[in-house]
């Protein structure tokens, strides 16, 4: 009888403590694409506030930023919607002193 090769042993399962490791790792690289994200829509939001952007050129921001929020973290669209999408409307409109459909 040959005894598997592979870390997953006979049962199928990996070991706790590498589950662990792997867990830990995924939650490493989640956390990761989070603190991105913050420096994204806070660098953004300053570039908004402070540079020298015309109108489409914040709202192109905001897309932008969206599209790498969609990319890192698929299927969580109405999540950006709901957490980053309300301060970029604020910040657009304090900037530009208007009350336009931002969508």
């Amino acid at each position: 009888m040959k005894l598997p090769t592979h870390r997953a042993g006979l049962t199928g399962h990996l070991p706790a403590r590498e589950m662990e490791m792997g867990n830990s790792e995924e939650v490493r690289q989640e956390n990761r694409k989070i603190r991105y994200l913050r420096f994204l829509v806070d660098f953004s939001i300053l570039s908004i506030q402070r540079d020298d952007v015309s109108f489409g050129e914040a709202l192109k921001l905001v897309e932008d930023v969206k599209r790498v929020a969609c990319a890192f973290f698929p299927g969580k669209e109405e999540t950006f919607e709901l957490i980053y999408r309300p301060r970029f409307i604020r910040v657009i409109q304090e900037r530009f002193g208007t009350t336009a459909f931002i969508s």
